[in-house]
């Protein structure tokens, strides 16, 4: 054990042994992990518009729902809104590699981007007037909450 190193190239201190080294998660967290599907969606030499191509997709999605909702076609544009975050949950449960798309567990961003997705689209099919689709029993929960 004279003469031993430890893996940073310090000498360990008299009577201990070095920490050998393992593939374990650590029990205390000391920084921040990259989630699950977070690294690069292509090849490290292709270009970064490549490499991030499902986040630009949903993004782009996104920013065309925007433009159209400003042309004074709310309700496709934010339809479009809905499904670009649809998209981005599809993308997420079946792509290994998402990049930036990925923020945190692969389940909670499929359920995150899923439920706000199909929250705004069946929010703009139930915008007024003449909504495209209608529940019945909103109206009676309507009238005990506005009315």
């Amino acid at each position: 054990m004279r003469g031993a190193t430890a893996p940073n190239g310090s000498r360990p201190k008299h009577g201990t042994r070095p920490k050998a080294r393992t593939r374990r998660f650590p029990s205390i967290t000391r920084t921040t992990a990259r989630p699950e599907g977070g690294g690069r969606a292509a090849a490290r030499d292709a270009p970064a518009p490549y490499r991030q191509w499902p986040i630009l997709v949903v993004l782009g999605g996104v920013v065309i729902g925007l433009v159209i909702t400003a042309a004074d076609v709310y309700r496709a544009g934010i339809v479009l809104i809905g499904v670009s975050l649809l998209v981005g949950a599809g993308l997420r449960w079946l792509v290994p590699s998402v990049g930036m798309l990925a923020v945190r567990s692969r389940f909670t961003d499929v359920i995150t981007y899923g439920a706000l997705g199909a929250a705004i689209a069946l929010l703009a099919l139930m915008a007024q007037p003449n909504p495209i689709v209608e529940i019945p029993f909103l109206a009676h929960v309507m009238r005990f909450t506005v009315r």
